[in-house]
């Protein structure tokens, strides 16, 4: 009887997770995993702050990944909502209305790599997921070691926020967030990798004393789309200004304005790399 049970309860569980043909998704990570595990054309709505693939451009928004809008999502009838696992009040609300959510975490980078597999077993695509998970796995493996080889490990300022046109008010990367591992993956090592809080605060002072071989700089280009190559040339200025940042005199400031340094999805690798070649592949922005 208990084997047939559990067998029943394994049918059930994949019929519920190949019928959902309709999947709202609360975050960029998510959007971007359940297209590239395939099921693009289930996604009936995204937040407002995913842009890619270029698809999701025709898709309605629901709110944003801090503040889901709930009632837009229901009136759309999904038969699946991805949401953040800390997002524990939209959660309830939404399955205190009948909404069959998925609570998914991907703070670290690890969270991301499992979530793909996650999401892959919650809509019928489980081997799509392991495949597309350890194909990932495998790509930042190839470029950890190729970063080994380097004899001296360089150290990297990541700022994610400051005061628009000027250097203060500078918030960076700290040790708990998805990114720090993936500098150390790409063969840096974060500048702020002890500090206590995921996105410390850092003043000018901060840096000069921290002296990073290369900053990468998207403090104020938080919204990825539209940025101008004149106004990320304007910011490796802001840096070359300032006397004594090491990184500016050897030219290895990074103005930068794309969603893989920001999303903790599938596109990680792409961000591995990219951080790879700022550390070890050639001077910075051209002068203006």
């Amino acid at each position: 009887m208990r084997l047939i049970f559990m067998f029943a309860t394994l049918l059930a569980c994949g019929a519920s997770a190949q019928t959902a043909g309709r999947i709202v998704s609360t975050a960029p990570s998510f959007t971007e995993a359940l297209f590239a595990l395939g099921a693009g054309h289930r996604v009936v709505a995204v937040s407002q702050h995913c842009h890619f693939p270029a698809e999701t451009a025709k898709l309605p928004r629901v709110g944003s990944y801090l503040s889901p809008n709930v009632e837009a999502i229901a009136k759309l009838r999904p038969d699946l909502v991805v949401v953040h696992a800390e997002q524990k009040q939209a959660l309830a609300q939404m399955e205190r209305i009948g909404l069959r959510t998925l609570a998914v975490r991907n703070t670290s980078l690890e969270d991301a790599l499992q979530s793909i597999r996650t999401i892959g077993a919650a809509i019928g695509l489980a081997e799509a997921g392991v495949t597309l998970q350890n194909k990932l796995r495998a790509q930042l493996r190839e470029i950890e070691e190729s970063a080994a080889k380097q004899t001296k490990r360089r150290t990297l300022l990541f700022v994610v926020g400051r005061t628009p046109g000027r250097l203060d008010g500078m918030i960076a990367v700290g040790k708990g967030s998805f990114l720090n591992e993936v500098i150390r993956i790409a063969g840096g090592r974060n500048v702020l990798d002890a500090a206590p809080v995921v996105y410390p605060r850092i003043s000018v002072e901060g840096v000069l004393r921290l002296d990073p071989d290369v900053v990468v700089d998207m403090g104020d280009m938080a919204v990825t789309t539209g940025v101008s190559e004149d106004h990320k040339r304007a910011v490796v200025r802001l840096w070359e200004a300032q006397p004594g940042v090491r990184a500016a005199t050897e030219r290895r400031v990074f103005a930068v304005a794309a969603d893989i340094f920001v999303v903790p999805g599938p596109r990680v690798v792409e961000a591995a790399r990219e951080f790879s070649r700022m550390l070890y592949g050639g001077g910075g922005a051209p002068k203006p």
